[in-house]
C-alpha cells in the first residue's frame, strides 16, 4: 500500500458507505434498485434549490457542463456528478501515472482507493458549489440564503455519490454515473422533440410539433426546419438522427487479430481493436476543461473584472450579465463556448477556432489516455501473455507482440480522438439535440448496458458461469 493511500486510511473511517450485498443480487432485483436510483436522480433534478431567485438560468453558458455531468441547473441536480468524475479522473490519473501505488489485486488497497475517491468526490463538491456561490451564477442572494444553498448541495452531491456506489458494488446495472449521463442525455433529446410547452415564437418547444405547426400554418420551407436560437429545431432534430447514425456505425468499427490459448489447445479468439480505441474519454476530458475554463473564468470576471479594464483577464473571458441570465462575450472562455450555425455565419473564425481546439485536445487526450489508462501496446500485451494467450505465428513473448500492437494502437488512438472530436464540435453546429458529445456518450454506455444485461441474463441461466463472466 501506498504512502499516499495511508495517509488516509484515519479519514476512510467516517467515509459515508454503501455495504456490499453478501450474495449475488438477482437480475430482477439488480433492475429494481437501478430504477430505484433513476427516480431519485430524476426527483432531485425536478426539486428547485430553496433559497435561489426563481426562474434563475445560466442558459447556454454551462450547457456542456450539464452534458457531461448530468447537471440541471436551479435544481438539487446542478452539480450533477461532476464532482463524482472529476474526483475519479484525478485519481486515475494520479494511480496511472505511478504517482499514487496502488493494487487493486487487495481488497484493502481496493477499499482504501474507493474511500480516497469518496473524500475527493466530497472535497469537489464543496469546491464546485463555492464557485458557483462566489462567480454569482446563482446571483445576490445573501448570506443566509447562501449557506442554505451551499448545504443543499452538499446533501444532494453526497446522495448522488452514494447512489453511484450502491449501483457499483452490485445492487444495481453498471454504473451511476453512466445511468444518469444517459438518463439526462435521453431526456433532452425527448423534450426537444416532444415538448408541448410553447415558447416566445408562438410554437411548441418540441421541434417535431413545431414543425407540423408550421406545415399547418403555411409557413415557408424555410421556417418549417429552423428556428431562432436556442429553439429546438428539425434541422437539429435531423442532425441528431443523423449522428446517431454515424456514431453506431463507428463504434462497431475495428479491427480483429486473432489469438488462442496456450493451455488448450484448438481454443481461438479475436482481439478487438476498435477504431474509438480510448472510447469517449478524450471527448469527456476536453469538454471538462471547457467546461473549467468557463467556470473558473466566470468567476474571475465575477469577481475581479466586471468592468473589462484588465486586459490580461479579459483573455481569460468576458461576460454579459442580464435579468435572463449570462452570456459570454470573449476571451478564452468564448472560443471554447459552443458556437450555432448562425455564429459560424456571422463569424467563421470562430467555429474554426473551437473545432481545431476540440480535435487538437481530443488527439492529445487519446495519446495521453492510452499510457495512463494502461491501454498502450507494452500492457496489453503483458495483459495477453500474462492471461495465456499468444498471437499464431508470433513467437510467445513479448516483443513480437508489442511489434505488432505498435502497428495499430498508435494509429487507431490518433484517429479516434480526431473523429470524436470532429463528431462531438461539427454536430454543435446544427444543434444537436443533446449536443454531438452527449451522442457519443449515449451510444457509448447504451451498447455497454446492452452487454451488461446480456451477460448478467447468461448467468440468471447458468449461474455456474458467474466466475467466468466476472
Amino acid at each position: 500500500m501506498g504512502r499516499f493511500l495511508q495517509f488516509f486510511k484515519p479519514i476512510s473511517r467516517l467515509m459515508p458507505e454503501v455495504k456490499a450485498p453478501e450474495k449475488r443480487v438477482g437480475f430482477q432485483e439488480k433492475l429494481f434498485w437501478t430504477g430505484i436510483a433513476l427516480v431519485i436522480y430524476l426527483v432531485m433534478s425536478e426539486i428547485p434549490l430553496y433559497g435561489i431567485p426563481g426562474g434563475r438560468r445560466e442558459g447556454e453558458v454551462f450547457f456542456v457542463w450539464r452534458v457531461i455531468f448530468a447537471a440541471k441547473d436551479g435544481t438539487l441536480m446542478w452539480l450533477g456528478i461532476g464532482p463524482i468524475v472529476t474526483a475519479g479522473l484525478i485519481l486515475q490519473l494520479l494511480s496511472g501515472s505511478g504517482i499514487i501505488e496502488v493494487d487493486f489485486s487487495k481488497s484493502e488497497d481496493k477499499a482504501l482507493y474507493t474511500a480516497v475517491s469518496k473524500f475527493f468526490t466530497i472535497i469537489m463538491i464543496i469546491v464546485q458549489a463555492l464557485a458557483y456561490l462566489i462567480g454569482g451564477a446563482i446571483g445576490d442572494i445573501g448570506f443566509t440564503a447562501s449557506v442554505l444553498v451551499f448545504a443543499q448541495l452538499l446533501a444532494a452531491g453526497i446522495v448522488v455519490m452514494l447512489l453511484d456506489e450502491l449501483i457499483q458494488k452490485g445492487w444495481g446495472l453498471g454504473s451511476g454515473i453512466s445511468l444518469f449521463i444517459v438518463a439526462g442525455i435521453t431526456q433532452t433529446i425527448l423534450w426537444s422533440s416532444f415538448s408541448p410547452f410553447p415558447l416566445g415564437d408562438g410554437k411548441y418547444m418540441g421541434a417535431i410539433l413545431a414543425f407540423i405547426q408550421s406545415i399547418l400554418k403555411g409557413e415557408s420551407v424555410h421556417n418549417w426546419f429552423i428556428r431562432e436560437s436556442p429553439n429546438p429545431d428539425m434541422l437539429g432534430f435531423l442532425t441528431t438522427v443523423i449522428i446517431f447514425i454515424i456514431v453506431i456505425y463507428i463504434e462497431g468499427m475495428r479491427i480483429e487479430l486473432p489469438v488462442s490459448y496456450a493451455r488448450a489447445r484448438g481454443f481461438r479468439g479475436k482481439l478487438p481493436l476498435k477504431l474509438l480505441y480510448v472510447s469517449n474519454i478524450p471527448v469527456i476530458l476536453t469538454y471538462a476543461v471547457f467546461a473549467n475554463v468557463q467556470l473558473w473564468s466566470r468567476v474571475i470576471w465575477s469577481r475581479f473584472n466586471q468592468e473589462g479594464t484588465n486586459f490580461f483577464l479579459n483573455l481569460l473571458g468576458t461576460f454579459n450579465m442580464t435579468a435572463e441570465g449570462v452570456s459570454i462575450t470573449g476571451g478564452l472562455a468564448y472560443y471554447v463556448s459552443t458556437p450555432r450555425l448562425e455564429n459560424i455565419i456571422q463569424e467563421p473564425l470562430r467555429g474554426v477556432v473551437y473545432t481545431c481546439l476540440v480535435v487538437a485536445l481530443c488527439i492529445l487526450f487519446s495519446v495521453i489516455w492510452i499510457e495512463v489508462g494502461g491501454l498502450g501496446p507494452e500492457r496489453v500485451a503483458e495483459q495477453l501473455i500474462g492471461s495465456g494467450m499468444h498471437i499464431p505465428g508470433f513467437r510467445r513473448s513479448k516483443r513480437p507482440i508489442v511489434n505488432l500492437l505498435s502497428r495499430y494502437i498508435p494509429t487507431l488512438t490518433i484517429l479516434g480522438g480526431a473523429f470524436v472530436g470532429l463528431i462531438a464540435s461539427v454536430s454543435q453546429f446544427f444543434g444537436v439535440f443533446g449536443s454531438g458529445m452527449g451522442i457519443l456518450l449515449c451510444v457509448s454506455i447504451l451498447y455497454q448496458y446492452y452487454q451488461v444485461l446480456m451477460q448478467e441474463q447468461i448467468q440468471d441461466i447458468f449461474p455456474g458461469l458467474g466466475k467466468v463472466l466476472d
